[in-house]
């Protein structure tokens, strides 16, 4: 009987160990190793942590951020933008989403062929990358440069709103 035991709880911890590892894909945004590496402070780089967080990222969001051409991130709200959890979504916005064109295609890529829910940090960023994404098509001169930018806002829409109807 003991052989039996030893053979389910195998098979067991083989499909545990399979079920997790399906789930872990490459990372979606490579330069948050970077920043983490090269940080000389200990910086959270995920924005929310409670509900209060997400409220204030909302504010944040509604009351005017704005994505210079150098990748500054500004909030336009002065006193949100004097909160010290604004600065790590500085950081975030600044050094760890995407601002290519062919980067921001990639990451639309990898969202498409990634398996499971999003980990609450490449949710965040993914949302980020949607938002510098809107003002970039809102902001482009040509109709060409605005297609190609409407089309990545697409495809990040379309990796949240698989991210949020999916039941695992």
């Amino acid at each position: 009987m003991l052989p039996w035991r030893m053979v389910l709880v195998a098979l067991f911890y083989c499909c545990i160990k399979t079920g997790v590892t399906r789930c872990r894909n490459k990372a979606l945004f490579p330069a948050a190793s970077r920043v983490k590496r090269g940080a000389t402070t200990a910086v959270n780089l995920t924005f929310h942590n409670s509900f209060e967080d997400v409220h204030l990222l909302f504010e944040i969001l509604m009351s005017g951020v704005h994505f210079e051409s150098s990748g500054a991130f500004i909030v336009k709200d002065a006193e949100l933008a004097s909160l010290r959890k604004t600065r790590n979504l500085d950081i975030i916005c600044e050094d760890i989403i995407p601002k290519k064109l062919t980067d921001i295609v990639r990451l639309i890529s990898d969202l498409s062929n990634h398996t499971c829910r999003l980990d609450q940090d490449d949710f965040e960023r993914t949302l980020l990358t949607l938002v510098f994404t809107a003002q970039q098509m809102v902001s482009s001169t040509t109709e060409r440069h605005r297609d190609v930018w409407a089309e990545s806002f697409v495809g990040l829409y379309k990796a949240i709103k698989k991210d949020l109807t999916q039941t695992n």
